[in-house]
């Protein structure tokens, strides 16, 4: 037995390396080594970790964001009704959406991850949805939005609900005590990672992200585009984390991948594609900003297809160009000039800046 003895005193303490090897051999994405201890050390996903530290260098509360040039914009008559109507949409799906992607982190994923440095980065993840969903509460109780009239939006309009409905029938399939052992049941694990990584947060997020951007492009509502710029970082890692998740837990259980599963994966993204692009109709129902639905439209397509390249899937459109090839900018968040006190915000903890990449974009 290979032992470290330490000495102290009167006291001998003798530590078991074998058995801590053993233990970190014993950690996995699932079907690990179950224990109480919340204890991290040693590492075997290193790179949950880094992660997390990354995720948690880029800290931003809603509050710190001005939003008087947004309430002068909300209340002027420059202001047309299909841009009050984007924001509206904004506040309404999102404010809803990223509690849903939180609940099934806490509730779904991390309750079935057995490694504590994969819990760790999934309690962050969860946290930034919170965050997320306050900065929506924010917004609408700066522009001075009736808040039932968010909830009525999220609850009537029909393309709103029907990716909720696809989000949610995949969430509550794995709402129940689940055997992991099992093929099939790893598969529909498997299948949750992707739908909430890829398809939702990863793909359908990204047709209202494009359009609130393009009004903050051009100097509109610059606290609202702000604080999207802050979220569209954010979930460049939460789309980077669930990526990794799966292809760990694919490469530690080939026997998930099978080219039935591969399919049921590319069809899940047409779905959501097609939901995605109902909804951009809904979003953008004429044209504004100098943009088109359509062009939303090519732009979801382009998405769609680096998240199945992203996990080892052929794309749906082969070729495909980015319309909007001026988004990756907005990524590009350094020092933001406070827009009335001229001080400067650094949400950033570290001296390293750590912003999304370019290729989730």
């Amino acid at each position: 037995m290979d032992t470290i003895t330490y000495t102290i005193g009167t006291k001998k303490f003798v530590l078991d390396r074998d058995k801590a090897e053993k233990s970190i051999a014993a950690k996995s994405v699932i079907n690990g080594r179950e224990t109480m201890h919340f204890n991290i050390l040693p590492l075997k996903y290193q790179w949950a970790y880094e992660l997390y530290r990354t995720m948690k260098a880029n800290h931003w509360e809603p509050e710190d964001v001005p939003m008087q040039k947004d309430c002068e914009h909300w209340r002027s008559s420059e202001t047309t009704d299909i841009e009050r109507w984007i924001i509206k949409m904004g506040i309404g799906y999102f404010s809803a959406a990223e509690g849903i992607v939180g609940d099934n982190i806490i509730h779904v994923i991390r309750e079935c991850v057995t490694a504590p440095e994969l819990k760790l980065v999934l309690g962050r993840h969860a946290h930034e949805e919170n965050i997320h969903a306050d900065s929506l509460v924010y917004m609408l109780s700066s522009l001075g939005l009736n808040p039932h009239e968010c909830e009525a939006m999220f609850e009537d309009i029909e393309t709103i609900k029907k990716k909720t409905e696809y989000v949610t029938r995949i969430s509550k399939s794995l709402r129940r005590d689940i055997d992991l052992t099992k093929t099939e049941n790893k598969q529909l694990f498997a299948k949750n990672m992707f739908t909430f990584g890829q398809c939702m947060e990863g793909t359908q997020f990204y047709g209202l992200f494009g359009m609130i951007l393009s009004l903050y492009r051009q100097n509109k509502f610059p606290g609202i585009g702000q604080m999207f710029r802050y979220t569209l970082r954010d979930e460049s890692n939460h789309i980077q984390l669930l990526r990794n998740l799966l292809m760990d837990l694919i490469e530690e259980n080939p026997d998930i991948w099978t080219p039935e599963f591969q399919q049921d994966l590319i069809q899940l993204m047409v779905e959501a594609v097609d939901l995605e692009k109902d909804f951009i109709r809904d979003c953008l129902p004429i044209n504004s900003l100098g943009l088109s639905a359509e062009q939303f439209e090519l732009y979801i397509d382009f998405i769609a297809d680096r998240r199945l390249e992203g996990v080892g899937l052929p794309p749906l459109n082969p070729g495909v160009q980015n319309p909007f090839p001026w988004l990756a900018e907005m990524m590009d968040i350094k020092k933001e000039q406070n827009f009335f006190e001229g001080r400067v915000t650094e949400y950033q903890k570290a001296s390293a800046l750590e912003t999304g990449s370019d290729d989730d974009l």
